[in-house]
């Protein structure tokens, strides 16, 4: 566990509800988007860009993802008509593929029945396309441990943007102050910054490349098995 945690004095006060990003903090599904990122370009007569690349990329819905394959770059804006060619075939690709490689880390599933035994309301928050969230949760058996389900097309705007996470707390009666966000890039931690909601981030997960320490999370850890053990 991270010093980072110093910020909480150790411990975390048993939230009301925990609001839960997906990709690269409960699911690793990077092997899936790698593949289909790669199949696009091979359409395209394009070079493939390999998971290690896209592992760098994802975390800002599939549209900026589609952007970075095609420019090989962050911020990189590809010729239009390319653009909506590319994002055609890598959205049907997906949704063929979009639970054949990926997998829950270990402890997402133990975490999620530690918090629905102790009664804390379960949100997931993600920039993810409903149409392949509630289909890569069902396939992994995880949809129905949440109680409310946010996607990046479910509101008018998503993380960064705090407005899913306000959306939670007012469906749930919930003051900002008694949640917990579980999430691991800077965008998580901006959105609950914004939403006043504390943030711990797991180590591992999507961070375009950057140490998700320099966001100043409350808390980081290496494994989502070491989660409960912060919480008083």
């Amino acid at each position: 566990m991270s010093a980072a945690s110093d910020r909480l004095g150790g411990r975390i006060p048993l939230p009301r509800l925990v609001l839960l990003d997906l990709d690269g903090t409960l699911v690793d599904t990077v092997p899936d988007l790698a593949a289909c990122a790669d199949a696009m370009l091979a359409e395209l007569g394009r070079p493939p860009q390999g998971e290690a690349r896209v592992r760098e990329w994802v975390g800002n819905g599939v549209e900026r993802l589609v952007k970075r394959t095609l420019t090989g770059s962050q911020d990189g804006e590809p010729d239009a008509a390319l653009f909506e060619q590319a994002l055609d075939r890598f959205m049907a690709l997906y949704a063929l593929n979009v639970s054949a490689r990926s997998r829950p880390y270990p402890g997402a599933k133990n975490l999620l029945a530690f918090f629905k035994s102790r009664d804390v309301a379960r949100a997931c928050v993600t920039n993810k396309l409903a149409r392949y969230t509630e289909r890569l949760l069902s396939d992994l058996a995880m949809l129905d441990r949440f109680d409310l389900v946010l996607s990046g097309d479910s509101l008018p705007r998503k993380k960064p943007d705090p407005l899913p996470l306000l959306h939670a707390t007012r469906h749930f009666g919930v003051d900002p102050g008694e949640c917990l966000m579980i999430g691991d890039s800077k965008n998580d931690v901006a959105a609950a910054r914004a939403a006043g909601v504390r943030i711990v981030c797991v180590s591992y997960g999507y961070n375009h490349g950057e140490d998700i320490h320099a966001a100043r999370p409350d808390a980081v850890i290496d494994s989502l098995d070491e989660l409960s053990g912060l919480i008083a």
